[in-house]
């Protein structure tokens, strides 16, 4: 049995789910795409290889290895896209949420189906059709819950819109001991550098007490300044529109002092390392020309406290 426990998001990482891009089929047409940055690279000509992309998860789970985690991987299944774990599923404490994810993506979860099957089915949910919550908008931090989500009348002309408000009244619901706040994200179907997909593509702690922030993110300034306010505008490295672009804040914490980033974030990196970070640098740009990085690649099962 799998005992859960992920009650933040840097602690010493013991097992995790990482996605696959083995088999992820033919480049997607203009009608397929899930997000504006898959369309442009659609459109451009220079969407990722299924070669290049294996590469570079190859990369990551190597250094996963080198911190001794266990690394599950998804059953594979030919002709589907499934690199991006965290959005099939979280973990808040010792519970596994199911996402009620793109009905399309819904074979995704059947391929981690034989990891469910090791957890106590008591600690194992799926919330009703209209929930729509995907991991990448859930994020842990102590007290916290902090949630990402779209709050316009026109969610559902949005693909890019993937947590509604009844997905975070779940939440709150499941996890009544718990402070849950809910940030409303800037989205966009034609232009990838005013679409934040997830919460983590705008805000991702680091360490103990830092952060990694884009204010063009958040649709309200007040949901901006209450993590600056939160954290302590000196714990806060701020990204450009292009930073946000590239994902970085896609990052991933293997423990509170160990992150592994993509090896062009040299703004970043630099920071990290100023603040005592021993950082991990693997090529991931290929499989950001997704929308998606180190983070979205990742379903943290067990982390120590």
């Amino acid at each position: 049995m799998l005992e859960l426990n992920v009650s933040d998001e840097t602690s010493k990482l013991k097992v995790v789910v990482l996605g696959s891009a083995t088999d992820c089929g033919p480049t997607p047409k203009v009608a397929e795409a899930y997000d504006p940055k898959s369309l442009e690279h659609i459109l451009a000509g220079t969407y990722p290889l299924e070669i290049d992309m294996v590469n570079e998860m190859e990369a990551f789970i190597k250094v996963l290895e080198k911190y001794d985690v266990k690394v599950f991987r998804p059953k594979n299944i030919v002709k589907c896209n499934q690199i991006f774990a965290r959005d099939i599923g979280f973990v808040i404490g010792d519970i596994f949420v199911k996402s009620n994810i793109l009905p399309d993506r819904e074979r995704e979860l059947d391929a981690i189906q034989y990891v469910v099957d090791q957890i106590n089915p008591k600690k194992v949910v799926r919330p009703p059709v209209e929930v729509h919550i995907e991991g990448g908008d859930v994020m842990l931090w102590n007290e916290y819950i902090f949630i990402g989500t779209y709050k316009g009348s026109d969610y559902k002309d949005y693909i890019t819109a993937r947590t509604n408000k009844e997905g975070v009244q779940y939440i709150k619901n499941l996890f009544p001991d718990k402070i849950v706040k809910d940030f409303d994200l800037v989205k966009s179907k034609i232009e990838a550098r005013d679409n934040a997909l997830h919460l983590d593509c705008c805000f991702q702690p680091v360490g103990k007490d830092k952060a990694i922030i884009y204010k063009g993110g958040f649709r309200e300034e007040l949901d901006y300044l209450f993590l600056i306010n939160l954290f302590g505008k000196e714990n806060i490295f701020e990204i450009t529109r292009d930073e946000m672009y590239n994902m970085n804040s896609n990052i991933f914490s293997i423990d509170s002092n160990v992150v592994v980033s993509e090896k062009n974030f040299s703004r970043l990196n630099s920071w990290l390392r100023e603040n005592d970070f021993f950082v991990e640098e693997i090529p991931y740009s290929e499989i950001a020309k997704q929308e998606g990085l180190l983070r979205c690649s990742t379903l943290p099962l067990i982390r120590e406290d």
